[in-house]
């Protein structure tokens, strides 16, 4: 059976492992003539400076600005390789949860491509990887990114 994807989601974060899943996200979406969503979440956990207290407005409208600065970047490298429908979000909350169910829904996903966790053996026992809750509840095929080829 063959399968063609027509929305295809990338989360990025700036890693390594997140690289190499944009850039075979951008393949695949060239391969099957697919809408490619860049998507960035901000980990809402982060807005709690130290002591429980919130950090400044401010200090949130820069994180949102280098996010957006970000993605117009990995934006402008996915149209320049060749791809036309393109677009990027910036969401809000725990990254597990708004990449593996509420962007999917939102907008019809079809493949969520996904680079390999970049936690070591105890923060996944601690916390969690995002890529294997991804992979465990998304409502759709996940491709988990591990290689350059």
């Amino acid at each position: 059976m063959d399968q063609e994807y027509t929305t295809i989601l990338v989360p990025v974060d700036g890693s390594d492992e997140a690289e190499l899943a944009f850039s075979k996200a951008v393949k695949v979406a060239q391969t099957n003539h697919a809408h490619l969503d860049i998507l960035n979440v901000l980990d809402t956990k982060q807005f709690i400076g130290g002591y429980g207290g919130m950090i400044s407005g401010d200090a949130i409208y820069q994180l949102t600005q280098d996010a957006q600065k970000y993605l117009e970047g990995l934006q402008e490298r996915a149209e320049k390789a060749g791809l036309a429908d393109v677009a990027i979000h910036v969401r809000f909350g725990n990254p597990k949860n708004v990449i593996a169910t509420d962007f999917p829904h939102d907008h019809k996903t079809d493949l969520i491509m996904i680079g390999a966790t970049g936690l070591n053996a105890v923060e996944r026992v601690l916390v969690g990887s995002v890529t294997e809750y991804v992979n465990r509840t998304a409502p759709c095929d996940v491709l988990i990114v591990k290689t350059e080829a």
